[in-house]
């Protein structure tokens, strides 16, 4: 009757009228560390601290026959810490069923909210780095165009100059607004090992800065498929941030991760890629922004780096995140293998 929820990555139970479960999904399974056999035929609110809160909310949402979503419901697990969870009750019409239980650990529930809106802003804000682009790029070979024309009338060879200042500036903003247009591209999908990709990343950023990068790999990874430049790009300019930040020490850190959840898709094997700095910090004013083009914590800096990291991160359907402090910044992505 519920096969198709087996599938599912979110956690969830069936009800019947007297609030009794009746089946469990294999990621509740999992959530509530519990069987499907052992919770099948419990009382739902007896799982919960909140019992008596709970089952009064369950029967204000029969009695109006609306879903009911209640937030801090607290999982007492033995021997363990209590585990915070988002539950969401929704009303089905399935003989000898009332109610659907969907459950999410709070802080999952927050940064699944938080990823579904940073893909939205992603989205809104590559079109309008398009759209902008496309409006100077014309008007921009113009300039340059006239300055050549110009320069090639001037009798006084120091005036050449100003020129040349007109042209290489020129040439700077053709080559930021190539960089706006070019995640645009469809991604070049092929096996790739993230350690190629990572070693290669770490040859660039020493020739580049001088500083060192130490690596801690789990060799036990698996190839995944991806696009081999946007991989290199992405990374390339998460460790150019680090070093441009004054680190002393940059790490690049692998490991796979079972059982996660990635933009709602439940995944058996994913990389969990973290590069960590020890320098001062992502400024507190840009933290919420920094994701976003144009955005740069450095002077400078064009701000479009960690924009087109998050961009290829996104083609690959992973995510990245990060947690700073002075002295500790860590950069952790995430990408599905199976």
């Amino acid at each position: 009757m519920f096969s198709g929820l087996d599938l599912l990555a979110t956690a969830v139970v069936a009800l019947d009228e007297a609030f009794v479960v009746r089946y469990a999904n294999p990621a509740a399974e999992s959530l509530l560390a519990t069987g499907a056999k052992s919770l099948i035929g419990q009382p739902f609110v007896a799982l919960f601290s909140e019992q008596a809160a709970l089952a009064d909310s369950l029967q204000e949402a029969r009695r109006i026959h609306w879903d009911y979503a209640a937030q801090n419901v607290t999982y007492e697990r033995v021997g363990r810490e209590a585990l915070p969870l988002s539950c969401t009750i929704t009303r089905i019409d399935v003989p000898g069923h009332a109610m659907l239980a969907e459950l999410r650990p709070i802080e999952q529930q927050l940064r699944l909210a938080r990823e579904e809106r940073l893909i939205s802003e992603q989205q809104t804000n590559r079109e309008l780095i398009r759209n902008l682009a496309h409006e100077i790029r014309n008007p921009l070979g113009g300039l340059r165009g006239s300055a050549q024309l110009l320069e090639s009338e001037l009798d006084r060879p120091e005036l050449r100059e100003y020129t040349q200042v007109i042209i290489k500036e020129a040439d700077r903003l053709q080559a930021l607004m190539d960089r706006m247009l070019t995640p645009h591209r469809a991604p070049r999908i092929e096996a790739v090992s993230v350690h190629e990709v990572l070693e290669r990343v770490r040859s660039l950023v020493e020739a580049e800065f001088g500083t060192g990068i130490e690596r801690d790999y789990d060799p036990s990874l698996p190839e995944l498929l991806g696009d081999r430049e946007q991989l290199i790009q992405a990374l390339l300019n998460i460790a150019r941030n680090a070093a441009q930040a004054r680190s002393s020490t940059i790490l690049f850190r692998t490991r796979a991760v079972r059982q996660v959840t990635i933009l709602r898709q439940r995944h058996k094997l994913a990389l969990e890629l973290q590069v960590i700095d020890d320098g001062p910090g992502v400024p507190e004013e840009i933290r919420e922004r920094i994701f976003n083009p144009l955005v740069s914590g450095r002077e400078g800096g064009t701000g479009l780096g960690l924009s087109l990291a998050q961009t290829y991160v996104q083609y690959h359907h992973g995510v990245i995140e990060f947690e700073s402090r002075p002295g500790r910044t860590t950069f952790r992505i995430l990408l599905p293998l199976l």
